[in-house]
């Protein structure tokens, strides 16, 4: 099992109201945190595209984002959670030019994320005059498949379509090195892993909650992925799976950043805007929130495989129970309202003391697929 980092620009109304640089601080930091993680032994980092989520993210053109961290990195791959390619968000020609940029900027880390949103907040705001989040199904059905022919075809043969259309262009830059970028589909319900799967798409599984949840979702994408028909040049036989991590020296005080940490208001933040996620029993309505957590709360979601949070020893073993469940890489949502200097400490003690134990391998799962379809 590999590792990664997710950041998303979280600005909680608590910080900006007592720092008029909140925001600025915030994408800051997370640049610090991908670049940490790059010297640990971190193999991914995924950027969020968000627009108007106050305070739970802030991070809406990570397309710049990356590039700045193509070049303030040297091997950890960076990708897109996700971008986001339907027409009326982002035209999916623009999409294909960032990407191939971003791939040669990276010198081929980069990984392409997708999916259609997770928020009617955030993607009807786009779509005027629409009121179901189930139409953006069939505008991300028409365009996944294109995106290959825009990087391969020497000049694209065109498209002609129900939401977007082009004529046929040279679609420039090419990507890095031959293939393409590995593709990957945010899942934001567990019944798209099989049509991800389907597809030959990695998998970014926002949706899991816990442990157990794993054995039916991976199961049914790797039943899927077997006979695959690939809309790209390779089958990416991946599945990302996303929980919160607090490592420090002692449990006392991993249960005491955790406490600290305000996750209650991010919780209540991410069922505020997501949705179409799948909304656990007791998930309370915003602005209602969830109620702040206690050292007897921070236990219990430990003991039910709900947060990754211990001495390092403790993590250790937690993340091994995501290995054996079958994730193909496990990434962290980070920072979660704790201070940097605690988020850095989580991020050096995972990589001194877990990702040896765990990620033996120094080559990326993505880059040796990309490789063989070259």
């Amino acid at each position: 099992m590999e590792f990664g980092l997710f950041v998303q620009g979280y600005v909680p109304a608590a910080r900006a109201k007592v720092d008029p640089e909140a925001e600025h601080k915030a994408l800051i930091e997370e640049t610090e945190y991908v670049i940490q993680a790059d010297k640990s032994g971190f193999k991914y980092a995924w950027a969020s595209e968000h627009h108007f989520l106050e305070e739970y993210s802030h991070l809406s053109a990570n397309d710049v984002y990356l590039g700045y961290l193509a070049h303030a990195t040297e091997r950890i791959h960076l990708g897109s959670g996700i971008f986001n390619p339907l027409a009326p968000v982002n035209h999916p020609v623009k999409v294909a030019e960032k990407v191939a940029m971003l791939d040669h900027l990276s010198e081929g880390r980069f990984e392409f994320g997708t999916g259609r949103g997770a928020g009617s907040h955030e993607i009807l705001g786009f779509m005027p005059g629409i009121t179901d989040m189930n139409h953006t199904k069939e505008l991300w059905e028409e365009t996944i498949a294109e995106f290959p022919k825009m990087w391969l075809q020497d000049e694209y043969a065109g498209f002609q379509g129900k939401h977007w259309s082009l004529p046929p262009r040279k679609i420039l830059p090419k990507p890095y090195g031959g293939a393409h970028p590995a593709m990957w589909y945010a899942a934001g319900s567990p019944s798209s892993y099989a049509m991800a799967g389907k597809k030959g798409l990695g998998v970014l599984g926002f949706s899991v909650q816990k442990v157990s949840d794993m054995e039916w979702v991976v199961e049914s994408y790797k039943n899927a992925v077997k006979d695959a028909e690939p809309v790209g040049a390779f089958v990416n036989d991946n599945v990302m799976v996303t929980s919160t991590a607090i490592c420090a020296e002692t449990h006392a005080k991993a249960v005491e950043i955790a406490v600290g940490g305000g996750l209650n208001y991010l919780q209540s933040l991410l069922f505020r805007y997501h949705d179409t996620f799948p909304r656990p029993e007791g998930i309370p309505e915003w602005p209602e929130l969830l109620p702040e957590y206690t050292e007897e709360i921070v236990e219990l979601l430990i003991a039910e495989e709900l947060m990754i949070c211990g001495d390092p020893d403790e993590v250790l073993k937690q993340c091994r129970r995501w290995d054996r469940a079958g994730a193909d890489q496990l990434s962290f949502g980070l920072p979660i309202g704790i201070s940097p200097e605690d988020t850095m400490n989580t991020i050096r003690l995972i990589g001194e003391h877990v990702i040896p134990r765990i990620d033996t391998d120094p080559v990326h799962r993505t880059s040796r697929m990309r490789a063989a379809a070259n």
